[in-house]
């Protein structure tokens, strides 16, 4: 097992006090699979992909990312277990403007390290990006755009991506043909995926599926 969540629970403040969000989430997920989390707008799905990545604390419950208890690391190994196994892709890209396309998908490797030339040369090959690596952010459509973004995230060989809403900002096309790539280098590299989408049809190409409601798994 790649990855534990145990009876994980969550609040924040809110202006009639505090809202629960997670209410004891438990779920796994094996090395090399790929999991769709669906749900509707506000019922936690994105906050238990940042706890995941450690990018905010829990308020109870454990998570282990290969044998390693995220949740008892301080801010500073959070960050060094998200450089060396976690890789994360946003819906909103959130590439980086003042580099090109070959320095933005080099950006996680070379945090974690001296990167792999030939690793990111293939990946770009395979994401349809080697004409297009002394380019910048601005002068893509937003579907290369998001391959550069799983990229970076796969350049440093992660043992899990998390990918919140990957294609949301795409058309139905675009949407098939990243996914397609996305799914193809996930299953070359061996890492995991959880993924969220409010799309049935792009849940139902991963291998498992779970549904977040009201915070907890229906």
């Amino acid at each position: 097992m790649l990855l534990s969540i145990e009876d994980l629970r969550k609040s924040y403040p809110g202006p009639e006090g505090v809202v629960p969000v997670l209410r004891g989430v438990s779920l796994s997920l094996d090395a090399g699979e790929t999991l769709a989390l669906t749900g509707e707008s506000g019922s936690g799905k994105s906050t238990l992909l940042h706890l995941v990545a450690g990018l905010d604390g829990v308020d109870g419950g454990r998570i282990l990312l290969d044998r390693r208890e995220v949740t008892a690391l301080d801010d500073g190994g959070r960050a060094r277990l998200r450089r060396s196994a976690i890789g994360i892709i946003f819906q909103q890209f959130n590439l980086i403007p003042s580099l090109d396309v070959a320095a933005n998908i080099a950006f996680q490797a070379r945090l974690n390290g001296a990167p792999d030339q030939r690793h990111l040369s293939r990946l770009a090959a395979a994401l349809r990006l080697d004409a297009h690596l002394q380019k910048y952010p601005e002068q893509l459509s937003g579907g290369q755009q998001q391959r550069v973004a799983i990229g970076r995230a796969l350049a440093a060989r992660p043992k899990l991506i998390l990918a919140d809403e990957p294609t949301g900002n795409l058309d139905e096309a675009t949407a098939d043909e990243v996914m397609e790539q996305l799914l193809a280098l996930v299953a070359e590299t061996g890492s995991a995926l959880l993924m969220v989408t409010h799309s049935p049809r792009l849940a139902a190409r991963l291998g498992r599926r779970v549904h977040l409601n009201l915070g907890r798994l229906a």
